[in-house]
């Protein structure tokens, strides 16, 4: 199936809009990126995505999908001819779905609340869950990877797809906090993972730099501040 017909609406800091970006390089997916602006509704966007009104949102053709983790699902099934991202077998299938949820609905929450910490004792109390989280996802690295590169095996998949896209905001974390969370003593599958991960063709062209992250994190939080921090990513 041909990929001129696809279009990604997003924005170049969204680890959800990195996700698709990835899917698509592996399976060697031409697509149009629509940058949205930050802060900023499209028509295009609120047309094609009227529920949540959020990127990412792919169109194929003149059908939009929409949510990071359904829309990698979506390519993954569409351009099977290309790498599988998902793993064949069942089992290993709900496993890798079940760490992409973990890392969306606990770990993100935890690495996100070390910026929105009002004091340090909440700051510190993100960070201790962050580096709690990074501990049950060397486990599970272990488990999942079976001795190879990935979690996903050989090479990238699923959940290194879902966890991968937050390595930019990671390193802008540990930039701001002057601390290491990916410490090679502590996690060193981990750390062996983000660099083998960053330097993967599918993914070098999509990470963004940390200090051009940095500043757009000022940007964050400038608006945090005055109350006006808008939520356009899934």
């Amino acid at each position: 199936m041909a990929g001129s017909d696809v279009k990604l609406l997003g924005g170049w800091p969204s680890p959800f809009v990195m996700r698709p970006r990835i899917a698509l390089n592996i399976k060697s997916v031409d697509y149009e990126f629509l940058e949205e602006k930050f802060g900023v509704k499209s028509p295009l966007l609120l047309q094609s995505n009227p529920v949540y009104k959020k990127i990412p949102v792919m169109i194929h053709g003149d059908k939009p999908i929409c949510e990071s983790l359904i829309i990698v699902q979506y390519i993954d099934d569409v351009w099977s001819s290309g790498p599988s991202i998902l793993p064949s077998d069942p089992y290993d299938r709900a496993i890798a779905r079940f760490w992409a949820t973990y890392i969306d609905d606990k770990f993100f929450p935890s690495l996100s609340g070390i910026a929105k910490g009002k004091n340090e004792e909440e700051r510190k109390a993100a960070i201790e869950q962050v580096i709690a989280g990074l501990g049950l996802l060397e486990e599970a690295f272990e488990k999942c990877s079976k001795g190879k590169g990935f979690f996903g095996g050989e090479r990238i998949g699923y959940v290194d797809i879902a966890l991968g896209c937050y390595l930019g905001w990671i390193r802008v974390t540990e930039k701001m906090n002057g601390m290491k969370m990916l410490d090679e003593a502590k996690v060193p599958g981990l750390a062996g993972w983000a660099d083998r991960f960053c330097s993967d063709s599918a993914v070098k062209e999509v990470m963004p730099e940390t200090e051009k992250l940095a500043e757009f994190a000022k940007l964050i939080f400038s608006a945090m501040a005055k109350g006006s921090f808008p939520t356009p990513a899934n």
